[in-house]
C-alpha cells in the first residue's frame, strides 16, 4: 500500500478564490506559508519560508471562502496532486495540496490547544497570555544539549 498524505499548519498569503465548476460544484483556491528555524554548520540562526497550493471541494470550500482570509492560520490535511497543461507550447506543471478537512486555526495566527475558529471555545474565558499575564520565555537561545531527556 503507498500513502499520499500532507498535513500542513501555516498562515494564508493571500485571500482565498472561489470558483464553480462546470459540475457546479465549488472549489476553492488560496496558499499558505509555513517556515522552519534551524541552525546551518556554522551554528548560526536559519529560517527557511515554503509556500503551498491549496485546494478545497464542495462544502468545505464555502467554508472557507466565507471565514478565512489573508493572514489566519490554518490546518490543512490533504494529498499531493501533481497538474499540467500546455500554453504557448510549453509545458507546466503545479503540484498543490488537495484537502480532505480544512480547520481553522487561532486568530493571532499561532498554535492554540483550544478548539474552534478563534482559537477558544464560545463562552470560554480568554487565556491568561492574552490578559497581560503571559509566560515570560528566555531571551537566549536554549541549548538542547542542556535537555536533560
Amino acid at each position: 500500500m503507498y500513502i499520499n498524505k500532507v498535513i500542513l499548519f501555516g498562515n494564508l498569503t493571500r485571500d482565498p478564490e472561489l470558483k464553480a465548476l462546470p459540475s457546479g460544484m465549488n472549489v476553492v483556491n488560496f496558499s499558505i506559508a509555513t517556515n522552519r528555524v534551524f541552525r546551518d554548520r556554522d551554528g548560526k540562526k536559519q529560517e527557511q519560508t515554503e509556500f503551498h497550493n491549496i485546494v478545497v471541494f464542495g462544502r468545505q470550500a464555502d467554508t472557507v471562502a466565507q471565514y478565512m482570509k489573508k493572514g489566519r492560520s490554518v490546518l490543512v490535511e490533504g494529498r499531493l496532486q501533481t497538474r499540467n497543461w500546455e500554453k504557448d507550447g510549453q509545458k507546466h506543471y503545479r503540484t498543490e495540496v488537495v484537502a480532505d478537512r480544512v480547520q481553522f486555526g487561532p486568530q493571532g495566527g499561532g498554535p492554540s490547544t483550544s478548539g474552534g475558529p478563534g482559537g477558544r471555545r464560545p463562552g470560554e474565558a480568554e487565556p491568561a497570555e492574552a490578559q497581560g499575564g503571559g509566560i515570560e520565555y528566555p531571551k537566549e537561545d536554549i541549548n538542547p544539549d542542556d535537555i536533560p531527556f
